[in-house]
């Protein structure tokens, strides 16, 4: 088979891909074979190709693709979220972008809005996974809010508060001004700002002459204040407790009270109590029955009760409180405070504490009623890969919040709660359903007067059961597959979701699966840039992963972040590492070219060092195939890629293929190319998951269009234990490359070296040796009178020159060598010597320090003896 001299991805990547696709090979049904199963982290509706989606794919493929090729029955299930706040967000956007206000819209209108974006822009992130390379079966692509799904949550729902796990109560919330919608406290993301504290008077309603000095960095708030508090033992302010103070310009006489809350250190130590904008406030009001005055409306601008500035943005009131405190002499002071701000996670607006009624779902009572959601974790039932993630788990869970599963939004799984006209409710799948509820409570409605729930569920909520719904695992008709795919085996994901999805997917497999929902999660890293900043579009620093594709190729690119990847840590991106990615396949390229031209006949008799070469390539092979096999089952992605990256470029190219190469007009013997041609296919295998298509083409071209099987189900090479071969041989003609280089002399010059012992080592590879040195080998020879000497393990080797030797420099290198090893020796003489250590360290150990000890003496003494002889 013909290949161009250069690659060329381009030329490639589609082809194969419409390959897999068209005869099926991503697609995944039940049968006798063992089953091996991804889910997909569904991506948000909205979103596009990013690099932390490459990754997160990437590895995801590596591993369906090697259990593909491992014969198990491989199924990744692709599919995305509705993201109710990112996509109604959007929405929202597009209809302001038409003149459309979402306020004049009927729900109804909204959501046909809502499904026409879907359906015209929703899929474009699994279409860009395609052009990495993705092998999804996309026969099975779901969508949170197609029919199957929808019913599912709804039902869990139902179920749920049936069971008395989710209730209806209000509470203070997150509330997102902008997306005028409550949010999760995982959905709050607390950064630190530079902001101003402000010293504020508040007088005595007995004597204007008096006052206390209250801090605060939102002045906006005050006309929300129902009482100041101090702490019952700060002897500054002890004399106020139970008198009265006037709030700032509002005139509203409120009690000072005592509560050891109160942090005396802080600001004055006076703290303004405003129920409902903080959550603390909140509590030390509902512990003093104080009254709550909400000042904000639902999208930040101040409210009717805020009497001042109605109608304004709280940071624009923020400003004109200010501005009047000043002029009417009650601001003190102010000063520069840095402090931590919630953002909401989808808007990046500043979160407000808010007083609501909302849906939420009871944690303690839950997680009482499954225990197994962290004992699963912490028994390693479920490994975490770093497992470092446990403790994280352990905190969050071990100090579990009541999930607000409500949302304000019309994109969503809406709320199956029905109201009557006098505000019951029943919680029910349709108003036919809801009737026959209220008839249970002795109440009789008209179904038509009834009225639904306005709210969504949190979007989390409809992804928390995706290890079980993807498989319509909550119907009848998916039971088989059910039974045959979950457990899933291995989830790749981001930590910063570990809350959000992993804990509620494990609780979901608990509650609904009754086990855990997959065996294995392997946490990614952070991809960043080299200024260890956070890829971002605002930043301006993250390539599109599409152009990098477009300029290196997908296994570049895949190969280039696979490399510098390790589980759990933040990956510091730069291009250099998809350019060496690209630079891989080249070399792959350029080897196969080499490969493809050697010729054979069976009239040619096996040489000796091609024998050699094979032989011992073979066992670098079968250790490096062991190598990798460890490597995968603990998730070390990246060191069994750079094992078989190094197997390439290393031993087979660096070594096979130069110690094959015939003399020039020259030709090899059939077994010798056929077991050239047939390493180079299993190294093709063993790439095959981390780089596609260049192994599929390079497959199939070794075996003229024609392969038994295509690269992507061959058999995946194992490891038949034949132990790593001695490095000796090579580490010898790495020597005499160094003393050629070093000397000025041409690797055409052919030398002689000379070898004191007859160790096996050098004898059964003698010829692979001078092969790849040039050199004659003498095995038991005699020292020679002028040559330069090298020590391999503790075997002296003489290198004879035809230039003149520097006495003095040979006896300082020598004399530094001998240092070096007695520096050495003492420090495994000290560890020897320590009883603790010998008494504690397992044998082995022990034994390896005494062999240390040992080779170093012996090569001391041929050093020494070296030395004597110049």
């Amino acid at each position: 088979m013909d290949i161009s001299s250069k690659y060329d991805p381009s030329l490639i990547e589609d082809k194969w891909y419409r390959y897999w696709m068209e005869n099926g090979f991503f697609h995944s049904v039940p049968d006798k074979r063992e089953a091996y199963c991804i889910v997909i982290p569904p991506p948000n509706v909205t979103g596009v190709l990013h690099m932390g989606h490459m990754l997160n794919n990437t590895i995801q493929d590596v591993l369906i693709r090697r259990a593909r090729m491992q014969g198990k029955n491989a199924c990744w299930v692709p599919g995305t979220d509705h993201a109710s706040i990112a996509t109604e967000a959007k929405i929202v956007k597009m209809l302001a972008d038409k003149g459309i206000a979402k306020k004049d819209l009927s729900r109804e209108e909204f959501l046909e809005y809502a499904w026409e974006w879907t359906h015209n822009y929703g899929g474009i992130i699994l279409e860009q996974l395609k052009k990495m390379g993705a092998s999804c079966d996309w026969n099975r692509t779901r969508f949170t809010m197609e029919p199957s799904l929808y019913n599912a949550v709804i039902d869990v729902f139902i179920d749920l508060y049936k069971k008395g796990l989710i209730y209806r109560g209000t509470k203070m919330v997150n509330w997102d001004p902008q997306g005028k919608t409550t949010l999760s406290d995982e959905e709050v993301i607390f950064k630190e700002v530079n902001d101003n504290l402000y010293y504020i008077k508040y007088t005595s309603a007995d004597n204007p002459d008096e006052f206390i000095s209250v801090a605060t960095a939102r002045p906006e708030t005050i006309s929300g204040d129902v009482a100041v508090c101090i702490h019952p033992d700060d002897e500054r302010y002890r004399s106020w407790i139970g008198k009265q103070v006037i709030v700032p310009l509002v005139n509203r006489k409120v009690p000072v009270i005592a509560d050891d809350y109160i942090a005396v250190d802080f600001g004055t130590g006076v703290l303004k109590v405003t129920p409902a904008h903080d959550i603390n406030d909140y509590k030390i009001g509902a512990k003093y029955k104080l009254p709550v005055f909400d000042t904000l409306n639902e999208d930040g601008t101040i409210s009717e009760a805020g009497l001042l500035y109605v109608g304004k943005d709280r940071f624009e009131a923020r400003k004109l409180w200010i501005k009047d405190l000043e002029q009417h002499g009650l601001l003190l002071k102010t000063e520069d405070y840095r402090h931590n701000v919630g953002f909401s996670e989808r808007t990046d607006a500043i979160v407000e504490p808010r007083i609501s009624t909302q849906w939420f779902m009871d944690m303690q009572a839950f997680m009482k009623k499954n225990p197994d959601v962290l004992r699963s974790v912490i028994n390693d039932e479920i490994s975490f890969h770093p497992a470092k993630f446990k403790n994280t788990y352990n905190h969050w869970i071990s100090n579990i919040k009541d999930w607000n599963v409500s949302r304000q939004l019309w994109w969503g799984h809406r709320i199956p709660a029905w109201y009557s006209a006098d505000g019951d409710f029943v919680v029910a799948k349709d108003a036919n359903e809801a009737v026959a509820e209220f008839a249970k409570k002795n109440v009789i409605v008209n179904p038509e007067r009834l009225k639904q729930d306005e709210d969504v569920l949190d979007t989390w909520f409809s992804s928390w059961l995706w290890p079980i719904s993807v498989f319509d695992g909550f119907t009848e008709a998916g039971k088989k597959e059910l039974e045959y795919y979950y457990p899933t085996n291995d989830l790749v994901t981001a930590p910063e979701i570990i809350f959000f999805w992993v804990a509620r997917m494990i609780m979901a497999g608990y509650e609904y699966g009754s086990e855990k929902p997959f065996k294995n999660v392997y946490f990614t890293g952070i991809v960043r840039d080299k200024l260890r900043r956070k890829m971002s579009k605002s930043l301006g620093n993250s390539p599109d992963p599409l152009d990098l594709i477009a300029k290196y190729g997908a296994d570049g690119v895949r190969m280039g972040m696979l490399l510098c990847s390790p589980a759990g840590n933040d990956i510091l991106f730069d291009e250099s590492q998809v350019e060496q990615g690209r630079n891989f396949c080249n070399k792959i390229w350029n080897a196969y070219r080499l490969v493809s031209g050697f010729e054979s006949d069976d009239n040619i008799a096996v040489r000796d060092n091609e024998a050699q070469a094979l032989q011992w390539f073979e066992a670098k092979a079968d250790n490096a195939a062991g190598e990798m096999d460890k490597a995968f089952e603990e998730f070390r992605l990246n060191d069994a890629l750079m094992a078989v990256y190094k197997l390439v470029w290393d031993d087979f190219c660096s070594v096979l293929l130069e110690a094959v190469k015939p003399p020039h007009g020259e030709k090899l013997h059939p077994k010798i190319l056929q077991g050239v041609k047939q390493h180079f296919d299993n190294l093709l295998k063993l790439l095959h998951p981390f780089m596609p298509f260049i192994t599929e083409e390079l497959h199939h071209a070794l075996h003229a269009s024609n392969p038994d099987k295509p690269c992507i189900v061959d058999a995946y090479p194992k490891s038949n234990g034949l132990g790593l071969p001695s490095e000796y041989p090579l580490i010898l003609v790495a020597e005499i490359r160094n003393v050629r280089n070093s000397k000025g002399v041409s690797p055409k010059e052919k030398l002689e070296v000379v070898l004191l012992s007859n160790d096996k080592i050098f004898t059964r590879n003698l010829a692979l040796i001078e092969k790849l040195a040039n050199v004659t080998l003498v095995l038991n020879g005699i020292r020679p009178e002028s040559a330069l000497s090298v020590m391999v393990g503790t075997s002296q080797a003489f290198i004879r020159l035809n230039v003149a030797i520097n006495t003095e420099a040979e006896k300082k290198k020598l004399q530094d060598e001998i240092n070096y090893l007695q520096d050495f020796m003492r420090s495994v003489d000290a560890k020897l010597s320590n009883e603790k250590f010998v008494a504690n360290a397992k044998p082995d150990v022990v034994d390896r320090e005494r062999q240390k000890k040992a080779d170093a003496e012996q090569k001391i003494q041929s050093l020494q003896t070296q030395l004597q002889s110049l």
